[in-house]
């Protein structure tokens, strides 16, 4: 399941890598330009080319992580998961590991435990049709950040 552009349909869109590459981008490079430039016209145009080159490289970035491997590989071992309990399915889960997936760009370098009490607040928002409580999502939730982690540690690597 490709997530896609809703505005060109394109395959692999990515809005929180491409928004977060898009402010970041935008922000240090309008800060440079007005530096340079000494105004605020100069600010202006160096947000617009920076928010351009930033959402590239966000876009890069989400890009790397591939939701259709992601949702194979747990629609495949979801059963195995000590949360799999009787009566649920991957379909149950499926929103939880998404949202993992979703949320792991966002909050990348930080514990999934420093996030936990942000992640629930919005699950509401996230989970769709899902009747899973966050008390259940979470669990979910949390393996397939884990999996992430590993997958990409040079992005969780402690800042502290």
């Amino acid at each position: 399941m490709h997530s896609h552009d809703p505005a060109t349909g394109a395959p692999d869109f990515h809005p929180v890598g491409t928004g977060v590459g898009a402010a970041t981008g935008g922000v240090l490079a309008g800060a440079a330009a007005g530096a340079v430039t000494g105004g605020p016209v100069g600010a202006v145009v160096g947000a617009a080319v920076g928010a351009f080159a930033g959402g590239l490289a966000g876009k890069a970035v989400a890009h790397r992580i591939d939701s259709d491997l992601e949702d194979n590989f747990w629609r495949e071992n979801h059963a195995a998961q000590p949360y799999a309990g009787p009566g649920t399915t991957y379909e149950d889960y499926s929103p939880a590991y998404r949202y993992g997936v979703s949320t792991f760009e966002t909050y990348r370098g930080r514990p999934f435990d420093d996030v936990d009490t942000e992640l629930g607040r919005d699950w509401g928002q996230y989970r769709g049709r899902s009747s899973l409580e966050w008390e259940q999502a979470r669990h979910a939730t949390r393996a397939s950040w884990e999996r992430l982690n590993r997958q990409y540690p040079e992005d969780t690597a402690d800042r502290s």
